[in-house]
C-alpha cells in the first residue's frame, strides 16, 4: 500500500515538472470584469421598510466548472455579512423592518480564488424612531427611597443613550446597546416629582434623537426625623464667653437609630460628630461669627440645621507702623503697637497689653504698646500681640528694611572724549539704596542732577570741552538721605584732540633729489596719539605704507630712489577722534645722478668743440663764396643827402638797405614780379630808414611768390660779418613753431645760457601785421644744459 502511494506521488510530482503551464491556465480561467451594490427599494427610507442590499458579479470564465465566490458586506467598514457560494447569482442581504442603526455606507467586496475586487459605497439613510415608554415601580415614596425607573425604545437597535429627566433637569444618563434601560433613582427633597425620558441612537457620525416620553409623577414624603441646633448664650456675645453647642436629633424612630450619624461644624472646620447628640464648648472669638452646622445623614436622607451668632470684639486687631517711615541700618527707630478700639463695658485699657513678635528684636519698650532700637543691618520682621483676657489678637507682619547709605561714588567715562564734541560721564556709587540722587559737579559748581530708581539705571551726563585740561574740573555726588552727599574725585581721563595741520616734509630739498638718495617722507600732525599715518601716490587707491605710531609724527622711507620714483606724494592721519586730515600734495623729481650729469656734460663739450672748428671753417668758406655774388634779395638805395651822418660813415660796401618784413601789399604791375629760387626779390619797403647795415648780408627765399597775411615761408641767411663771440652780450634763440600772428618780445640773453658760432642758420618766418617772426632751426644748449628762450622777434627797434 505504501509503494503504490509513493509511485502515485512520484507521478505527480513528475506530471507537474513537465507540464507547469496547467496550473497557470488554472489561475487565469477567469476574470472579474465588474462588481456593483444596490439599495432596494431605495437609499432614502422609512423606519420599518423591508431593505435589500444586492451585490452583484460580473465574471469571465473560460472553463465549465463553477467558480467559489466569496462575498462581504461592509458598513461604514465594519463586516455585517458574509457567503461563500459557487452560483453566479447576485448576493442578498435583507434589513427587514429597517431602523435608524441601520443608516450607513455599504459596500460589497468579492474574493475568487484570491483575487478580490470591491464595490463602490452607497448610503442608505433609515428616518423615524419609536416613541420612548417610562414606568417606575411606585408613584409614592419617602424622603430617601430608592425608586426604580424604566425607559424602552421599541423596536430600536444599535447603541443607544438614555437620559432621565426631573422637572425639565436631567438627573441621569445611561449608555447600552439595547432598547431598554433600567435605573435607581433618589430624591432628596420632598413634593412632587414629574419624570420623563428621551432616548438617542449613534449613527456615525451622526446621533439621533427620539421625542420624549410619556410623563410620570411620583411623591415624595418628609421623614418626621429633624436635626436640631442649640448654642448657649444666643445673644449679646462678647470674646471670651464661653459658647455651650449642642446638636440633636428630634422624632428619632429607634428601629432606624444605628443609621443616623450626626456632624456639627463650625465654617470648614468639623467641631464633633456622633450618632444621637453631639456637644461641644468654645471660647468665643470675633471670627466665630461665622455659621454653626447640625447636620443629620441616614442613608440617602440628608438635613441640616444652621444658626449665626454674632460675637462683639473685646478690642480690635493691632496696628504696627514705624517712625520714621524710612530708616537706614543702625539708625534708630521707634515701632509703635496700639488696637485703635476695645470694649470699655467688658476691659479696661490697663488691662489691654503689648508685645513684639519675636522676642529678639532688640527693641525696648518705652511705654504701652511703644519700642525703641537701631535699626538692624539687614531686613527684619515684626508682628504685634495684643493680649487680654486670654484673648489674644496679632497685627500684620511688618518688614523693616533698612536702608544703606551711599557710598562714595566714582566719576568715569563711557566711551572717549573728543575735544569739541560732546560725550558721557558715568557717576555711579558701590553701595546704597535707592533712589540716589546723582549731581554733576564743575569746580564745585551744580550742573545737573540723574535720580537712579530702579536697580539697572545709572546717572549719565553729556558734557563737551574745548580745552584739554578741562576735563579734570568735573566731579559729582551721590545722597539718598539726608546726610551730607560724599563727593568724588575729579574726573581723570585722556582727552582725544582732534587731529589738524597736516605737514609733509622732504629730506633731503627736493632740487637736491636725484637717482639713488634716501628719501625721507615725514608727515606730522597736531592731536592726540596713537595716530594711524598711510602714504599715498597719485594714481593708486591703495596707501603705498601705514603706520600707527604713538608719536606725532613719523616717516616713510625710499631707499636708492630711481626714476620711476617720481610723482607727487602725499599723507594722511586719522586717531581716535575719526577725523582724516590730509597734507598738501608735494611732486617728487628725481634726477639724474651727479656722474650722469659729469658724463653728458663732457661729452657735450667734446661735441661743441669739434662742431666749432667745422663750423668756422665753412663759415669762411662759405664768405668767400658769398663776396663773389652780384645780386642780393635787398635792392641799393640812391645815396642820401651830405648831411647824413650815418651814411658818411658808412664802409665802401655798396649801399644796401636792410628793413623790416611787413604785411605785404597787392603786387603792382609796374614794379618787377617776384621769382622763386634765389632770385632777387624787391621790397616795398626798400626805402625804409632802419637799416643795420652789419648784419645779414645776404638772404635767399624758399617758393615765394607773395606775401599775403599770415604766409609761412623758409629764409636762409648768411652771416658775413663778425658775431658776438663768448665774453659778450649776444642774442640766441631756440627756434619753434609757434601761433601765427602772435607778437611776443624776448630780451637779451647773456653769454651764460647761450654760445653763438659762426653758422648756417635754417628758418621759417611768419609774416603778420608787418612783423617777421623767426622760428625753427637748430637749438643751442648751454653748457649748464640750460636751453635758450624759445622764440625771437625780430624788429627793427631790436636790430638796428
Amino acid at each position: 500500500m505504501m509503494d503504490q502511494f509513493l509511485l502515485l506521488l512520484t507521478c505527480m510530482l513528475v506530471s507537474n515538472y513537465l507540464h507547469p503551464w496547467r496550473g497557470a491556465d488554472a489561475q487565469s480561467r477567469f476574470t472579474i470584469r465588474d462588481i456593483s451594490i444596490s439599495l432596494e427599494p431605495g437609499s432614502d427610507v422609512m423606519r420599518g421598510t423591508n431593505v435589500t442590499v444586492r451585490c452583484q458579479a460580473l465574471v469571465s470564465s473560460s472553463g465549465t466548472g463553477p467558480l467559489s465566490r466569496e462575498y462581504t458586506i461592509y458598513k461604514d467598514g465594519i463586516t455585517m455579512y458574509t457567503k461563500t457560494t459557487s452560483s453566479s447569482d447576485d448576493l442578498l442581504y435583507l434589513l427587514p423592518d429597517a431602523r435608524v442603526s441601520n443608516t450607513g455606507k455599504y459596500k460589497c467586496k468579492i474574493s475568487i480564488e484570491g483575487k478580490k475586487v470591491n464595490s463602490e459605497a452607497k448610503k442608505l439613510t433609515v428616518t423615524g424612531l419609536s416613541a420612548p415608554l417610562l414606568h417606575l415601580n411606585n408613584a409614592v415614596i419617602s424622603e430617601g427611597e430608592e425608586l426604580t425607573a424604566r425607559c424602552t425604545a421599541p423596536g430600536e437597535t444599535g447603541s443607544i443613550i438614555f437620559y432621565f429627566y426631573d422637572d425639565a433637569k436631567e438627573i441621569l444618563e445611561d449608555r447600552v446597546n439595547s432598547n431598554l434601560s433600567e435605573v435607581k433613582l433618589h430624591f432628596s427633597s420632598i413634593g412632587i416629582h414629574k419624570m420623563y425620558c428621551y432616548y438617542t441612537v449613534l449613527v456615525t457620525p451622526l446621533v439621533v434623537e427620539s421625542d420624549k416620553s410619556n410623563t410620570v409623577a411620583v411623591s415624595v414624603k418628609e421623614l418626621s426625623i429633624m436635626p436640631v441646633l442649640d448654642i448657649f448664650p444666643s445673644n449679646n456675645i462678647y470674646e471670651g464667653d464661653r459658647l455651650d453647642i449642642m446638636c440633636t436629633i428630634r422624632d428619632l424612630v429607634p428601629d432606624v437609630h444605628g443609621n443616623v450619624h450626626l456632624y456639627l461644624s463650625h465654617g470648614t472646620q468639623l467641631l464633633s460628630r456622633g450618632n444621637a447628640n453631639v456637644n461641644h464648648s468654645m471660647i468665643a472669638l470675633a471670627k466665630d461669627s461665622e455659621e454653626f452646622e447640625c447636620r443629620l445623614e441616614m442613608e440617602n436622607v440628608v438635613k441640616v440645621d444652621t444658626k449665626r451668632i454674632l460675637v462683639t470684639d473685646l478690642f480690635s486687631v493691632p496696628t504696627l507702623t514705624m517712625s520714621p517711615s524710612q530708616v537706614f541700618q543702625r539708625e534708630y527707630m521707634t515701632l509703635n503697637c496700639k488696637s485703635d478700639s476695645f470694649a470699655s463695658e467688658r476691659l479696661r485699657r490697663e488691662e489691654l497689653t503689648y508685645t513684639l513678635d519675636p522676642p529678639e528684636s532688640l527693641l525696648i519698650p518705652k511705654s504701652t504698646g511703644v519700642f525703641f532700637g537701631k535699626a538692624l543691618l539687614y531686613d527684619f520682621n515684626y508682628t504685634c500681640i495684643a493680649q487680654a483676657k486670654g484673648i489674644r489678637k496679632y497685627s500684620k507682619l511688618l518688614t523693616v528694611h533698612p536702608k544703606v547709605t551711599v557710598s562714595t561714588p566714582r566719576i568715569s567715562l563711557v566711551g572717549r572724549a573728543v575735544l569739541g564734541r560732546p560725550f558721557k560721564v558715568l557717576c555711579q556709587s558701590d553701595i546704597g539704596s535707592l533712589p540716589i540722587n546723582y549731581t554733576l559737579l564743575k569746580e564745585y559748581e551744580q550742573l545737573s542732577t540723574a535720580s537712579v530708581k530702579m536697580p539697572f539705571e545709572q546717572a549719565l551726563f553729556t558734557i563737551t570741552i574745548n580745552q584739554p585740561g578741562e576735563i579734570s574740573k568735573f566731579m559729582c555726588e551721590a545722597k539718598n538721605s539726608q546726610k551730607e552727599a560724599p563727593l568724588s574725585k575729579r574726573l581723570d581721563a585722556t582727552v582725544v584732540v582732534p587731529l589738524s595741520h597736516p605737514t609733509l616734509t622732504v629730506i633731503p630739498v627736493l632740487p637736491e633729489i636725484a637717482e639713488g638718495d634716501h628719501l625721507f617722507l615725514i608727515c606730522g600732525v597736531k592731536g592726540t596719539p596713537p595716530i594711524t599715518f598711510k602714504w599715498y601716490r597719485d594714481g593708486t587707491n591703495n596707501p603705498v605704507f601705514t603706520t600707527t605710531s604713538d608719536k606725532n609724527n613719523t616717516d616713510y622711507q625710499i631707499q636708492g630712489l630711481a626714476k620711476h620714483d617720481s610723482g607727487t606724494y602725499y599723507c594722511e592721519a586719522i586717531n581716535h577722534a575719526n577725523n582724516v586730515v590730509r597734507s598738501a600734495p608735494v611732486m617728487i623729481e628725481v634726477r639724474l645722478a651727479l656722474w650722469k650729469k659729469a658724463v653728458i656734460v663732457g661729452f657735450c663739450l667734446l661735441v661743441v668743440s669739434v662742431l666749432v672748428v667745422v663750423f668756422v671753417l665753412c663759415f669762411r668758406c662759405k664768405r668767400g663764396k658769398v663776396e663773389r655774388v652780384d645780386i642780393s634779395v635787398w635792392s641799393e638805395r640812391p645815396p642820401e643827402t651830405a648831411n647824413d651822418e650815418e651814411s658818411s660813415m658808412v664802409s665802401n660796401e655798396p649801399d644796401v638797405e636792410y628793413t623790416e618784413v611787413v604785411h605785404p601789399q597787392p603786387a603792382d604791375p609796374s614794379r618787377a614780379p617776384l621769382r622763386k629760387g634765389t632770385e632777387t626779390i624787391y621790397s616795398e619797403l626798400q626805402n625804409s630808414p632802419h637799416v643795420n647795415r652789419k648784419s645779414m648780408r645776404s638772404c635767399t627765399t624758399n617758393g615765394w611768390t607773395s606775401l599775403p597775411e599770415e604766409t609761412k615761408l623758409t629764409i636762409s641767411c648768411y652771416c658775413w660779418e663778425e658775431l658776438p663771440v663768448i665774453g659778450t652780450a649776444a642774442r640766441c634763440w631756440m627756434l619753434s613753431s609757434i601761433p601765427l600772428g602772435t607778437k611776443t618780445s624776448f630780451p637779451t640773453v647773456t653769454k651764460e645760457f647761450c654760445i653763438l658760432v659762426r653758422l648756417w642758420i635754417e628758418m621759417t618766418a611768419v609774416v603778420a601785421n608787418g612783423i617777421l617772426f623767426v622760428f625753427g632751426g637748430d637749438t643751442k644748449v648751454s653748457p649748464q644744459g640750460q636751453p635758450c628762450p624759445r622764440i625771437w622777434q625780430m624788429t627793427h627797434d631790436e636790430y638796428r
